[in-house]
């Protein structure tokens, strides 16, 4: 009986079904080879010899394997502090920008705001236009935001794309929650920290990974507002090292003393082995990122996109 009972729930596959199937996943074989590829092409280049890599000859597997490239570019000079400065403005731009997301959301949800439309109408006004770079360079210079850390910060803590998905979530949170701890005794704030955040963390968490590959991308910025090479980012020593990494090799040759540093990795490096290295460098912690955040992310971009 146990065994007629384990044919009749084994599902019967058609031919048919099982070739689109076949298909299906050489499709998608095929896509995430194209996906990934172009990351393990540039790794394999940073670890093989230098000179084939210039060639192009390096396509699927390295040749000579070494390091010597990752350890000539941790000796460019501000890069370090590049990578600080990039650890910390994506760290705490997320986490501002995640924290007034969630809770202006929660605010714009709220009748008893005073012109709460209003408020809300203007920020998402602010998605279509703008008064352009030359008014918005004045007025962060007007709030002393040049050639200061936080200039990477402010600008972006309250984004009109984060606080509309943010607050459609929330108005897809039972209003009976709220309404039954405003009879407990609960304010506002109660609400938000104890009702409002356990809730909505999956949009939190999109909101997170936006905000964070955005902060850690950004280097048009420091073009604008940053002259101090103290308060570089790792993406705009990156944009350096891509313009100047031609010219790496004649540099050596002219300085002896200012450019000890870039000389000496002009001499053991190409072209092309320092902008394959750098670009590692940056992208693969960003690429840690999506990992962690991801059991959240297509459930909050999901729901937050239900309502208009």
């Amino acid at each position: 009986m146990s065994r007629e009972k384990e044919n009749k729930s084994k599902i019967k596959v058609s031919a048919g079904d099982r070739t689109m199937e076949i298909i299906c996943y050489i499709i998608f074989s095929i896509a995430a080879f194209l996906c990934l590829y172009p990351f393990y092409y540039i790794l394999i280049n940073t670890i093989s010899a230098n000179d084939i890599s210039a060639r192009g000859d390096v396509l699927f597997w390295p040749q000579q394997i070494h390091f010597h490239n990752y350890a000539s570019a941790f000796r460019i000079d501000g890069l370090l502090n590049a990578f600080k400065i990039s650890l910390m403005r994506t760290t705490i731009g997320t986490a501002l920008t995640v924290f007034a997301s969630a809770f202006l959301g929660f605010m714009f949800t709220q009748e008893k705001m005073w012109l709460r439309k209003l408020w809300y109408r203007l920020i998402v006004a602010t998605m279509y236009f703008n008064a352009g770079i030359i008014p918005w360079f004045l007025v962060m210079k007007q709030m002393h935001l040049t050639n200061n850390f936080w200039g990477y910060i402010l600008p972006a803590v309250v984004s009109p794309f984060n606080l509309i998905l943010t607050k459609t979530f929330v108005e897809s949170v039972p209003k009976e929650l709220q309404e039954a701890a405003e009879i407990d005794g609960a304010g506002v704030l109660t609400i938000f920290f104890r009702i409002i955040i356990p809730v909505i963390k999956p949009i939190m968490a999109t909101v997170a990974i936006f905000s964070a590959v955005s902060q850690w991308n950004a280097f048009q910025d420091t073009l604008l507002l940053m002259t101090d090479t103290k308060l570089y980012p790792l993406q705009f020593v990156l944009y350096q090292y891509l313009n100047q990494a031609s010219s790496l090799a004649s540099l050596a040759q002219s300085s002896s003393s200012t450019q000890s540093l870039a000389a000496a990795a002009a001499t053991t490096q190409t072209t092309t082995s320092v902008r394959m290295t750098i670009t590692v460098i940056v992208v693969l912690p960003i690429m840690l990122v999506y990992p962690i955040f991801q059991k959240y992310f297509v459930k909050g971009i999901m729901i937050g996109a239900v309502k208009g």
